[in-house]
């Protein structure tokens, strides 16, 4: 699988603070065995972090785009609401799980916003900001990625028996 990761953030973008989520996304996946193609930073507007999904989705075409920071509730977290304008079809099962795992660790994850779908043959999905949020986010949902995005890229296989527990 290959995947891009896009950090939001507006001190990052300026140089003010260093990108730890990114390169901690990237190690990570490695682990799963995801190759990483693209990475970027952009501020906290939602017209470039949408520029930057749909270059992504519609040019580069990785399986997986993956973006950290800008899910919460400040008036400059317009991630969701970036993702939402290029998406083609909602996926909302990846944030309520999230969401859900989440609460166990935190009762802040119920201000998460984070979104996921589809642009194209790309599943786009929004991480927090936070390096350790991140990571636990996506390992909760890791087990249904590699499938979506062989669903996404045209598997006809039935899905009878995948991922459920014996």
């Amino acid at each position: 699988m290959k995947a891009a990761i896009l950090t939001v953030s507006d001190k990052g973008s300026r140089g003010q603070r260093e990108d730890s989520g990114g390169p901690l996304l990237q190690q990570w996946l490695a682990g799963q065995g995801v190759e990483i193609v693209c990475t970027g930073m952009v501020p906290d507007e939602l017209e470039q972090i949408a520029a930057a999904l749909r270059e992504w989705a519609d040019h580069d075409q990785p399986e997986l785009i993956l973006t950290t920071g800008g899910t919460g509730v400040s008036p400059r977290d317009v991630t969701p609401e970036a993702t939402l304008q290029v998406l083609d079809r909602l996926l909302p099962g990846f944030g309520e799980l999230m969401r859900a795992e989440s609460l166990k660790i935190t009762p802040m994850a119920i201000l998460s916003r984070a979104v996921a779908g589809i642009r194209k043959q790309s599943l786009i999905i929004n991480l927090p900001g936070s390096p350790k949020g991140a990571i636990e986010n996506l390992a909760a949902i890791w087990a249904a990625v590699p499938h979506a995005v062989s669903k996404i890229r045209g598997d006809s296989a039935d899905c009878d028996g995948i991922g459920r527990r014996q």
